[in-house]
């Protein structure tokens, strides 16, 4: 257990059903809310159903085959974070957050993620991957894809050099949210074919990046009920659910934010109706 006291406060884990992306992203905003207003702190798994491209707070639309998305039956949606593209496949992909107040987890940025990232680090341990912080960063391939950025030892996640885990942090209303993706399996095509004109090969993306799936004989559901117990013990939560009025909100704010054109592609909030 951390210095920085976890288990003495009130946490829950959620381990949520696959929703589309933007339903998964207003969650985190609404479980913001309910950390200030309740005093209930998060920490979940989920899927993205159908599989989604994430994007990165200030990345050009123009980046994305919005084409190649609509065949393929591929979602989009803006995070808060930063960074590049996530292609976040259904089966392939697993993915978390931990949400708490500001004031009860360090101020420092690096020192949060080194907090923020033990349940994860401790997930693949107990999956027997031998998973850790890079221990140097690594220079860009291809800037629009998160996965092919360089690689920062702050929070990318590696196994013999290669990319596993991406994490990234944003505060909002006093509240640190922290969340991430865990690569089960890979899908090379998928993976940069939602971006337009990137030229790659596959191997590109399969010599840059691994999966839990190439280092461990474990299946999926396996592997995601790990991550959601790393994360239960690390702080000590009780299983839970989210409220009817929680998905209610997160709904609305779907619908106003992250499925909305506005926000998708120019970042633009529509305001609440009256």
């Amino acid at each position: 257990m951390t210095e920085t006291a976890l288990d003495d406060r009130e946490w829950r884990l959620v381990r949520d059903d696959a929703r589309d992306g933007a339903t998964q992203m207003a969650l985190e905003e609404i479980a913001a809310r309910t950390a200030l207003e309740d005093g209930i702190r998060t920490v979940r798994t989920f899927s993205w159903e159908p599989s989604t491209l994430s994007l990165g707070y200030r990345q050009d639309p123009e980046t994305v085959d919005w084409d190649y998305c609509e065949r393929n039956g591929i979602g989009v949606t803006r995070r808060q974070t930063g960074g590049g593209g996530i292609y976040h496949d259904r089966d392939a992909d697993i993915s978390y957050t931990i949400v708490a107040p500001a004031a009860e987890v360090p101020g420092d940025l690096m020192d949060c993620y080194a907090l923020f990232c033990e349940p994860i680090l401790e997930a693949f341990s107990r999956m027997d991957v031998e998973a850790d912080f890079a221990d140097e960063e690594q220079d860009s391939i291809y800037q629009p894809s998160c996965y092919l950025r360089d690689i920062n030892p702050a929070h990318d996640v590696v196994v013999d050099g290669g990319k596993i885990s991406g994490n990234a942090q944003y505060r909002q209303r006093d509240v640190v949210i922290q969340h991430g993706s865990l690569s089960f399996d890979l899908e090379p095509t998928d993976h940069l074919g939602v971006f337009v004109g990137h030229g790659l090969e596959p191997t590109t993306f399969t010599d840059r990046v691994t999966s839990i799936r190439e280092h461990a004989e474990i299946d999926r559901e396996e592997a995601m009920e790990t991550v959601g117990d790393a994360l239960g013990d690390w702080c000590d939560a009780d299983e839970s659910t989210w409220r009817e009025d929680e998905l209610e909100a997160a709904q609305d704010l779907a619908a106003r934010k992250y499925g909305a054109d506005a926000w998708i592609r120019d970042r633009e909030v529509l305001e609440a109706e009256p």
